[in-house]
């Protein structure tokens, strides 16, 4: 299959530059976790999944679920530039009382989000049931489901793996965002996962590594797993957190800090810079 790879680019950096802009115009919201899941958005939404949205509830439609649900902007940034609502939304609705962006994921208020996601760990059991039930109406889609390297400490994940595995769920696609710093540290200093890719193959994934902001090692994994037969694929995606701006990577405070009225201008500047050199190419 050929993919236009420098057109997805452009298409991830302008995710980005809208997930900045909504966050600083809020003055809330997590980015450093949403920056740095950008390119496998970007290539779920804009080229590997199956969906329309003109019909976001048509039976057969591929399913994401965001179990890591703090990142809400990342995911309401690429629906919205997928076409499931306007853009202006992103501005005048995200984290406002009663809106359809909340601050985290609500399947009742949101166009394309299919689960809703906050409490950590939750979005994997949730994955599985979508994946059986597709199975068990005969249905060929799929369901993604993104979770987080701090999110795994949940002892829930590991129920909901067991679950997978058990019943051969070979429709279900788990990436794990492995930037390596959650709430306020290192993950490896709040408990210690060890061998990451280990854990999933015992608990019987078809497991693969990558590098979460290379999108021919995610084509090339998603591929894999699409022809994998008999268990569920998990994805280990080595990413940096508030990647594409330099000054926010493997930055632990831009989990959750609203970039300042100079932070936000110098964002904006670097991620313009980027759309201009790749639209050169």
């Amino acid at each position: 299959m050929s993919r236009n790879i420098e057109q997805l680019k452009l298409q991830a950096n302008t995710i980005r530059k809208d997930i900045l802009e909504m966050i600083y115009n809020i003055k809330s919201g997590h980015l450093g976790g949403s920056f740095s899941m950008v390119e496998i958005l970007t290539a779920l939404y804009f080229d590997e999944m199956y969906f329309n949205p003109q019909k976001p509830a048509m039976p057969n439609r591929d399913r994401f679920i965001l179990s890591k649900g703090h990142t809400a902007p990342a995911l309401y940034a690429t629906l919205a530039n997928a076409g499931y609502f306007p853009k202006e939304k992103l501005m005048t609705s995200f984290r406002r009382i009663n809106s359809m962006l909340q601050g985290h994921p609500d399947m009742k208020k949101t166009p394309g989000v299919e689960m809703t996601s906050g409490s950590l760990g939750i979005g994997l059991s949730a994955a599985n049931g979508m994946a059986l039930g597709l199975r068990h109406q005969h249905i060929d889609a799929r369901v993604y489901c993104m979770l987080g390297d701090g999110e795994i400490n949940e002892g829930q994940i590991w129920e909901a793996a067991a679950t997978a595995s058990h019943y051969h769920l070979d429709n279900l696609v788990v990436f794990i965002d492995v930037n390596g710093l959650q709430n306020d540290a290192e993950t490896k200093k709040v408990k210690n996962m060890l061998n990451i890719a280990d854990k999933w193959k015992a608990f019987g994934f078809h497991t693969l590594e990558i590098n979460g902001h290379d999108f021919n090692e995610i084509f090339s994994a998603l591929d894999n797993a699409r022809l994998h037969k008999g268990e569920p694929t998990a994805i280990i995606s080595h990413t940096i957190k508030g990647k594409g701006v330099s000054f926010m990577e493997n930055v632990v405070e831009f989990h959750g800090k609203t970039p300042s009225k100079e932070e936000y201008e110098n964002g904006m500047k670097e991620l313009s810079k980027v759309m201009v050199v790749s639209s050169e190419l």
